[in-house]
């Protein structure tokens, strides 16, 4: 007698609908993914709080206004450029590096203007930087 043999048929599991979800799922990861470039930058700047230090003898104070325009010891400057701050600078210390310099800028002024002083006075060597804080009147 003759017996026929089950052909086990080979098991095999379909990912296509798996696929489809995988593929579903990114396009809804990526339509609903929201990319801001907001680059605005809020820094609340601390007020002073202690008593004011001993000056010495000489130094040179830098003031920025809201504007953006300097003072150098209370002289403004008619020109905003990094050249001629630098000069004015160098007009008043002679050559001496060593001369303490204050910046002082208004809390409505941009950055860009105290970077320029900053780096005004780096250039020419300056070591001995302070920036002023104002105390405001509530305290």
């Amino acid at each position: 007698m003759k017996f026929q043999r089950n052909l086990k048929s080979e098991v095999s599991v379909d990912i296509t609908p798996l696929i489809d979800v995988v593929f579903i799922l990114l396009l809804f990861f990526m339509v609903t993914t929201s990319f801001d470039r907001d680059t605005n930058l809020l820094i609340n700047l601390p007020a002073a709080d202690g008593q004011s230090a001993t000056e010495a003898p000489f130094q040179i104070d830098i003031q920025i206004d809201r504007s953006g325009t300097y003072a150098i010891n209370g002289n403004p400057l008619i020109d905003t450029s990094v050249e001629s701050v630098m000069a004015a600078i160098e007009g008043l210390a002679a050559g001496d590096v060593t001369i303490p310099i204050t910046i002082s800028a208004d809390a409505n002024t941009t950055h860009q203007a105290v970077v320029t002083a900053l780096d005004a006075v780096a250039r020419l060597g300056f070591s001995r930087i302070n920036i002023a804080t104002v105390q405001t009147e509530a305290e």
